[in-house]
């Protein structure tokens, strides 16, 4: 129940001391703000991990083939293991309850001119299904299809710095570029989240590149599993496939080479442990400040109440009972607890808000947040055991008898 005189005496007291009272309130405060900065800064800080590593679709395991490195069947070791495209029509139809596609990549260099214009730039031959296994964003035009792959058609996509460079930025979807001799007609222009180095790239189709060069070779697979596969699940895959290969290209399966196996979806969970364990330590770092809060409000709360206990003493001698005296001291707690509880998560989001991508660059770390719900749980928290602290020393200091109270200097 509201009682107005214990209200204006807890303003009354607050007024009379100030600066114990800002000490209290900024000891609070500090420790929210502190706390909520530091919780937001990891929360950004897992962000960039998770989006840092999934530039390309994550539900992918790429497979490239080696050398072996221990002898088998016959067959000596530090033998080249080559993948052509009767083992990526083996691969689909092998697994195809599981696999969604099986991608193309064979990359190399070459010097691309257009006009008076050139420079040298990795080209990627590749199939329509590396648009979603690379998350590539058509700016312009399309990206290469079906029809392009069956056809053999010299059509390609080009990245937006290409563009920039070889064009000016202007659009090129239509015209024709020159590489080893050969005409190409750009059909699209793409960026990518990857950065500066993916948008420097170009996309033909696979088997163009193949008749070109007179061989079915493939440098690169990238299987693209269900994306409602589990972690677990994937990872068996990845293991089905191994082996598989290595019973088709005749390598022990005891050979840590032969063929290399890459699951995104493997390589993004391990960034994310470490996403997380980076997170828990920041965490916890800004559960010490709480605690150094709290500690800091239980020490100003036991001087105040030693200071106050000639008063208390008074106030028991002319019929306070201690309820209420524990009640007064509480109250005057709490209210200062929660106003500068606010006062530090106002003004924590505030400065997380401010920060923006501005760490980015050089920390790493994007957008630092803090879901409202957990904000508002650090300040109750915050706040109850600021009541704690308070309601500790209130009862001992009721405990004390009238005239012992009276004697304290």
């Amino acid at each position: 129940m509201f009682n107005q005189d214990i209200w204006q005496e807890i303003f009354d007291t607050i007024k009379k001391n100030k600066l114990r009272t800002f000490l209290s309130g900024f000891t609070v405060a500090i420790g929210i703000l502190i706390f909520i900065i530091l919780f937001g800064l990891g929360n950004g800080l897992e962000d960039s991990f998770s989006k840092f590593f999934t530039d390309d679709q994550v539900n992918t395991i790429r497979v490239y083939p080696s050398k072996t490195s221990i002898p088998y069947r016959g067959f000596e070791s530090n033998r080249q293991i080559i993948f052509k495209n009767s083992d990526l029509e083996d691969l689909k139809l092998e697994f195809k309850d599981q696999v969604e596609d099986v991608v193309v990549r064979n990359s190399y260099y070459s010097l691309v001119t257009y006009q008076n214009k050139y420079n040298n730039y990795q080209i990627r031959a590749v199939s329509p299904g590396h648009k979603a296994a690379e998350k590539t964003i058509i700016m312009r035009g399309r990206y290469l299809n079906e029809g392009d792959i069956l056809n053999k058609k010299k059509h390609v996509v080009i990245g937006r710095l290409v563009e920039q460079d070889l064009f000016d930025g202007k659009n090129s979807v239509g015209k024709y570029i020159t590489e080893s001799g050969r005409s190409w007609r750009i059909v699209g222009v793409f960026q990518d989240e990857g950065g500066d180095r993916e948008e420097r790239n170009l996309y033909v189709p696979y088997t163009t590149r193949q008749q070109i060069t007179n061989s079915d070779e493939i440098d690169q697979m990238i299987v693209v599993y269900d994306k409602n596969m589990s972690y677990r699940a994937s990872l068996l895959l990845e293991n089905e496939i191994e082996k598989y290969l290595k019973n088709k290209k005749v390598i022990s399966p005891n050979d840590n080479r032969g063929v290399y196996l890459s699951n995104t979806g493997e390589e993004q969970e391990n960034s994310r442990k470490f996403a997380k364990v980076l997170n828990i330590i920041i965490s916890f770092i800004g559960i010490g400040t709480l605690i150094a809060g709290v500690i800091g409000i239980s020490n100003i709360m036991v001087f105040v109440v030693k200071e106050r206990t000639k008063e208390i003493g008074i106030r028991k001698a002319i019929g306070a009972t201690p309820k209420s005296i524990i009640l007064m001291i509480l109250q005057e707690s709490i209210f200062i607890t929660i106003v500068s509880g606010y006062i530090g998560l106002i003004l924590a989001i505030f400065i997380l808000n401010s920060i923006g991508d501005s760490l980015m660059v050089k920390y790493f770390i994007s957008s630092p947040y803090i879901e409202t719900h957990h904000a508002i749980w650090a300040t109750v928290i915050l706040i109850f055991f600021g009541a704690l602290a308070g309601y500790l020393p209130a009862r001992r200091a009721a405990k004390i008898k009238p005239i012992i109270a009276l004697q304290q200097e």
